[in-house]
């Protein structure tokens, strides 16, 4: 045996352990990623017999390159075939599987679970509903508010003691010359940016979300109200009066009758709290109406001039009314909810109730 035949004969040996180690590795493989892992290990660009098939073509003489080349292409052609036939016979094997699994038919299925509407949200367009029909739209507006908007155009200048009552949170401006930007304590900007924008008759409602810095059972950092404003020549108290009454019965029922009491809000003269009749006890006293016979609902009043001059409206021409209340105030006086923080909880078995 002459020196190129024994070169051979390593080789082919070499070639033929690599694919009884690899067949064996193949045969332990029981999922078609970890069958491609082990082909890519020992015939793959950087396998273990491309690699002793580029040796062995570096090593070997130009005589005997072509027979090494021949015997590596044999070996990877074998490897090739032994990968598609364990490939084979595991796809028949999964097969089988299924075929072999049985499904018990008569099991229930399992039923999507339908959402909802948040009782809040299912008020609020309810309430939209109703002040449509008296002809009002719905305006919004953006809940980070200029300081401008949300106080000094509604006759609350930086003095003034009224923004005690709404304590809130600023936010740090890019510009420090510029107006000082607040989370808005009430929907009253949207009414300003709708004056500014357009010219009386203005008929709108804007609800939203708003800030103050409150937390307790009634008082949440965070919540919703819904505000009205009516512009227009020759609008009066009875107007007011007769939109609320419209608004309560409505909402709250047949019947209910409402008194309006003396207040004061800086951006309303003459301004007014709103009490409607106790549903609960029909005016016989209880703890929700605290013996009195009468549940505040909400703030109201006339339009005061100082507002118009803001806004460039003539006084002297036209007069509005505005109004505003809580969304979640009205919501739990409706459904006897105590606990104001039951509406941002989360807990499913408190908002299924009212799916």
């Amino acid at each position: 045996m002459n020196e190129s035949d024994s070169r051979a004969g390593e080789l082919a040996r070499l070639f033929e352990e690599s694919l009884s180690r690899y067949q064996a590795a193949l045969a332990e493989a029981t999922s078609e990623s970890a069958l491609r892992v082990v082909h890519a290990r020992y015939a793959g660009k950087e396998g273990e017999i491309r690699k002793r098939l580029a040796d062995a073509l570096k090593a070997a003489p130009g005589p005997d390159k072509r027979a090494v080349g021949q015997a590596g292409n044999t070996a990877l052609q074998k490897a090739e075939e032994l990968f598609g036939s364990r490939l084979v016979d595991l796809h028949e094997q999964k097969r089988q599987a299924d075929l072999q699994r049985r499904l018990d038919v008569t099991i229930p299925g399992r039923p999507h679970r339908l959402g909802g509407l948040h009782l809040l949200t299912q008020v609020r367009l309810e309430l939209e509903g109703i002040f449509a029909e008296l002809g009002f739209q719905v305006a919004t507006g953006p809940q980070v508010e200029t300081d401008f908007h949300n106080f000094e155009a509604l006759a609350m200048p930086k003095d003034h003691p009224a923004r005690d009552m709404q304590d809130t949170f600023y936010l740090r401006s890019h510009d420090p010359s510029h107006d000082p930007l607040v989370l808005r304590t009430h929907t009253s900007p949207v009414q300003i940016r709708t004056m500014l924008q357009q010219k009386p008759p203005v008929r709108i409602i804007s609800p939203g979300k708003v800030y103050r810095k409150d937390d307790d059972p009634t008082h949440s950092p965070m919540f919703q109200q819904i505000e009205g404003l009516c512009v227009d020549e020759g609008v009066t108290m009875a107007d007011l009066k007769g939109t609320l009454l419209y608004f309560v019965q409505r909402f709250f029922g047949p019947g209910i009758g409402l008194r309006l009491r003396p207040s004061f809000f800086p951006f309303t003269e003459p301004s007014a709290e709103v009490d409607i009749e106790c549903f609960f006890c029909k005016r016989s006293g209880c703890r929700t109406c605290k013996g009195s016979g009468y549940i505040e609902i909400l703030g109201c009043g006339m339009v005061d001039p100082e507002v118009f001059r803001h806004v460039g409206y003539d006084s002297e021409k036209y007069s509005g009314f505005a109004f505003g209340t809580g969304l979640e105030r009205m919501t739990m006086l409706r459904y006897g909810i105590s606990d104001l923080r039951l509406f941002f909880a989360g807990d499913a078995r408190f908002t299924e109730q009212f799916r």
